[in-house]
């Protein structure tokens, strides 16, 4: 059976649900999301990256995944681009094939250069296990960025796991436990410089030649 959420997780949930209704969930015709999951298709689609984007769905978060946020014509790295600069998080869903996709690695990138929060998930992978080969195709500009966004992810805590020993659904309580806890990060350090600035701009109408 699935361990429950913390309190916590459950009230920020909850949150989530209330703040957002059913249909502001990613559609095809929607890229907006608060987790954006970066994952290798043909390794996890149809069991981690399908199970996690239903568990968040389910749990009123808006996740990004490519086959259930995106149709036929979309332009992939506009799309992509567009979805990991307007989520909240992302979510490494590492595997053993991930470094040979190039979508992949730039999902990667771009989540590390805009600073964005990540909770990777090393599946059925070791982080020492991950590596960008050079296979002919890549610029030296793009493996050093590739590289260094890769080193960036392995510096972060994770959360492992093997898919032919583990418990699977302790494992979904284990990463939407992160996956939550992250958003109320985020979410307390947007209203926390949403105040700040707040309190800058009435400090400086307090001081305005206008009103000396």
């Amino acid at each position: 059976m699935q361990r429950s959420l913390p309190l916590l997780a459950k009230s920020f949930a909850r949150k989530i649900q209330l703040h957002y209704s059913r249909n502001q969930i990613p559609t095809k015709d929607s890229p907006s999301c608060d987790v954006f999951l970066s994952h290798r298709g043909i390794d996890t689609k149809k069991t981690a990256a399908g199970l996690l984007y239903y568990q968040l769905f389910g749990l009123g978060i808006r996740p990004f995944l490519d086959s259930r946020s995106m149709k036929p014509g979309d332009k992939l790295y506009d799309h992509i681009s567009f979805g990991i600069r307007n989520s909240k998080i992302g979510v490494l869903l590492f595997s053993s094939g991930f470094c040979q996709s190039r979508f992949c690695l730039y999902e990667l990138a771009l989540m590390m250069e805009s600073k964005k929060r990540v909770v990777p998930i090393f599946w059925d992978v070791k982080p020492s296990q991950l590596l960008v080969k050079d296979d002919g195709t890549y610029l030296k500009e793009d493996l050093q960025r590739f590289n260094w966004a890769l080193e960036e992810a392995k510096n972060t805590v994770g959360l492992p796991f093997d898919s032919m020993t583990g418990d699977w659904s302790e494992f979904l309580g284990k990463a939407s436990d992160a996956i939550i806890k992250n958003l109320q990060e985020v979410e307390e350090e947007e209203m926390e410089k949403n105040l700040k600035h707040q309190e800058f701009q009435c400090n400086s109408l307090f001081i305005s030649p206008q009103n000396l």
